[in-house]
């Protein structure tokens, strides 16, 4: 029997403030920020992202955000590309509509993390999913 194809999984993770969090946030929030973060998913050569339109792809590093900031290596899937994109659609009909977008509790960050365990059974990091509530305590 042959070893089962190994697919890699990878997290694009952008900064939306272009550094300014960093600068700004001790004066505005009285705590540090490190960055205002936008992550997706690379897998099977597409890059996968949510936001109030749904769920979209392009080429990796093809957004309006140009290339991404750092990538974090997920881990490996086994999922073919075609049972992936089969649960993206069933995603996209369901928990990740473009109505149910919310900036703080259902946004880019919760459909990376929700993929992501998907696909390799890890979460990603967690200074970017605590991110929201960090704001909303200070």
């Amino acid at each position: 029997m042959d070893p089962p194809n190994l697919y890699p999984v990878k997290l694009y993770v952008y900064d939306l403030s272009k550094g300014l969090a960093r600068k700004l946030s001790p004066i505005m929030l009285g705590k540090q920020l490190e960055g205002i973060w936008h992550t997706s998913i690379v897998v099977h050569k597409d890059e996968f992202f949510f936001g109030s339109g749904g769920i979209s792809s392009c080429p990796p590093g093809g957004t309006l955000l140009g290339p991404p900031d750092s990538v974090v290596d997920v881990g490996s899937t086994e999922v073919t590309e075609e049972i992936f994109l089969e649960y993206l659609s069933s995603l996209g009909e369901s928990l990740f509509r473009g109505e149910a977008y919310n900036l703080f509790e259902h946004n880019c960050n919760t459909f990376s993390n929700e993929v992501a365990q998907f696909l390799t059974g890890r979460k990603i990091p967690s200074y970017i999913t605590d991110l929201p509530s960090e704001v909303l305590s200070t």
